[in-house]
């Protein structure tokens, strides 16, 4: 398995932006998907995760309510959809997954993953 994010770029502060993770492999149903940045200095922080199915998705409490997480397992894709970007959102995203056994576990520590892909950086003008 394999995790490509891609997406990333410059965005006006306000604006909206979309990354995508493309996951390879026939095992995409398997996987929890999960959303995290990392911006120069600061550590790897959670930004949102979808179980299996895209029922349960959790965000973190600095872009709740702004960004959205969904998943096509037809394509093997995760999305993160970034609205009202503000300059504290600059960061390298990346994407992690890890398998879980119910359709309905969602994981949300950066240790709990244990495949990722490179990130895609986001900049912020303000």
């Amino acid at each position: 398995v394999q995790l490509q994010a891609s997406g990333g770029g410059l965005v006006s502060a306000g604006d909206s932006l979309t990354l995508s993770c493309a996951v390879s492999g026939n095992t995409f149903r398997m996987l929890v998907v999960g959303w995290f940045r990392q911006a120069p200095g600061k550590e790897r922080e959670f930004v949102s995760a979808i179980s299996r199915s895209g029922g349960i998705i959790y965000y973190g409490d600095s872009v709740k309510d702004r960004f959205t997480t969904s998943r096509d397992n037809a394509k093997n894709l995760v999305y993160l959809q970034m609205n009202s970007v503000n300059p504290e959102d600059a960061a390298n995203y990346y994407c992690a997954a890890r398998s879980a056994a119910s359709l309905r576990q969602v994981f949300t520590s950066r240790n709990e993953y244990f495949i990722w892909g490179q990130g895609t950086e986001v900049t912020v003008s303000s």
